[in-house]
């Protein structure tokens, strides 16, 4: 309205997250559990095509795969909104990560500690790169057989990459490894340049 003191809200800040790691880790679940938006998917179902190039082992009930990526947002807060991109699982396809990767600020590497070793690709892609990211031990039945420093070890991170355990399916456990990227993204921004600005890192 004309001559109105009322201050027009500022739009919140738009960030991009990749949700990563190995094939049938949970990427699919975890952004479908806490997205606020009906999720995009491209989920297609394992056929007998893929025998022999899917490894199953440990994850024989899976009927479905990503062979694109995920879609869905989050709102943090007032000021903060996620985007959120899961990437495909197996290796034919991580060719798209790249093109994923653009303008990401920040990545959860979900991590099965049935099969940890099928995600050491991931946590190197976003080493390599320069890309925050935080480690989620998804907990399959809810279990956690092994505590968070003891995966640390397992994978050899460094101590300021937050390594959490999680579940997945719970939308509470999901904000809080989101939530925990965020902390990391910022107090990097912090380092960089003293001002705390989210910006994507150069390639």
């Amino acid at each position: 309205m004309a001559g109105s003191d009322a201050a027009t809200p500022a739009a919140p800040d738009t960030v991009k997250i990749l949700i990563a790691g190995g094939f049938g880790v949970g990427k699919t679940t975890m952004v479908g559990s806490v997205s606020e938006i009906a999720p995009l998917r491209t989920e297609e179902s394992l056929t007998s095509a893929g025998l022999g190039i899917d490894d199953l082992h440990g994850i024989e009930e899976k009927r479905a795969t990503t062979v694109a990526l995920d879609f869905g947002r989050i709102t943090i807060s007032d000021e903060l909104v996620l985007y959120l991109f899961g990437t495909p699982g197996q290796q034919r396809f991580w060719f798209m990560w790249n093109d994923l990767a653009v303008g990401a600020l920040g990545a959860v590497v979900l991590i099965d500690v049935r099969r940890p070793e099928s995600s050491f690709a991931a946590v190197d892609f976003f080493e390599r790169r320069g890309i925050p990211f935080v480690v989620g031990v998804n907990g399959f039945h809810g279990r956690h057989p092994y505590p968070a420093e003891d995966i640390r070890e397992a994978l050899a991170l460094p101590e300021h990459v937050p390594v959490l355990l999680c579940d997945a399916r719970e939308r509470a456990s999901a904000r809080d490894v989101l939530v925990a990227l965020m902390d990391r993204v910022i107090a990097e921004a912090d380092e960089g340049d003293g001002s705390g600005q989210l910006t994507p890192p150069v390639r």
